[in-house]
């Protein structure tokens, strides 16, 4: 052990006992709290070096303003959900370091190779930023710095934009009543990948995907803009023009252009991986 002890309160969840297993990996000694541990979050928060809260997103803020009056200057403050800026104003308002963090990745995979983790410092010292960083890129972790503002915009689009039009597809192809089983017979492999896209959010619980939606102050903006785009989109087909259609195809490539090449390749090993495990 190297002496410091990392504190995860939530930990009986999965992403607090994946995390545990990476400060143990880490060398540190790990303590946890949760709805049934011996430990209760305050206990947590007074015996650890670094606190981590890894609890539901409508939880967190409660959970932080629950523990923030007890940690010092000493102590290191970190949450791992998937908004930023609420959970960072809380955590700022304790006299502890504070770095928000958020796992692009579920508690499914097997380590933090090839993952991303999201940090976003808002007040502490790069000795101390760099310590918990290491941590994660010594287990094979990409770190991204973001502020809690970029990071939850960015957030938007990347999780509330996609998550968003997956589900509206589901709920279109439920309405058109087609057989799900009897369309994947048509299939080609892009449509299996889609496919499989819908089915495995589906799969999940409502609750992460819910909040991602509904708790992120800047989705609602950027939903607006997908509405706008369905709509001038439906027009353009609706009307027959080619060249209007064209017109469409050519300005989404050409702000698409310098992803264009890399993205056909990495979709090319996606196919040829579904094909050959037919």
């Amino acid at each position: 052990s190297n002496g410091m002890i990392a504190g995860i309160i939530g930990g009986t969840g999965q992403m607090g006992r994946f995390f545990a297993g990476v400060f143990q990996t880490a060398g540190w000694e790990t303590v946890v709290s949760g709805r049934r541990t011996e430990l209760t979050n305050r206990d947590v928060a007074e015996m650890a070096d670094l606190v981590l809260v890894s609890v539901p997103i409508r939880a967190t803020a409660e959970v932080i303003r629950e523990i923030a009056p007890l940690l010092s200057e000493d102590q290191v403050f970190c949450d791992l959900t998937s908004l930023k800026v609420e959970p960072v104003r809380a955590m700022l308002a304790s006299r502890a370091e504070v770095i928000g963090l958020h796992p692009m990745f579920g508690p499914g995979v097997a380590s933090l190779r090839g993952q991303t983790i999201v940090a976003t410092p808002a007040r502490c010292s790069q000795e101390t930023l760099d310590t918990l960083l290491s941590v994660f890129r010594e287990q094979g972790a990409e770190i991204t710095i973001s502020t809690p503002e970029d990071h939850d915009r960015m957030m938007a689009v990347i999780q509330g934009l996609t998550h968003f039009v997956t589900l509206a597809k589901a709920e279109a192809i439920r309405r058109t009543g087609a057989d799900i089983a009897e369309s994947l017979r048509f299939t080609s492999p892009i449509y299996r990948i889609e496919m499989g896209l819908v089915g495995r959010i589906l799969a999940q619980d409502a609750g992460l995907y819910g909040d991602i939606l509904q708790m992120n102050p800047a989705v609602p903006e950027v939903l607006a803009r997908f509405e706008e785009a369905v709509r001038a989109l439906r027009e353009i087909v609706e009307s027959g023009d080619a060249d209007r259609f064209q017109e469409f195809f050519a300005a989404n490539a050409a702000h698409y252009a310098s992803y264009l090449e890399s993205a056909t390749e990495e979709t090319d090993d996606l196919i040829n991986h579904v094909v050959s495990g037919r």
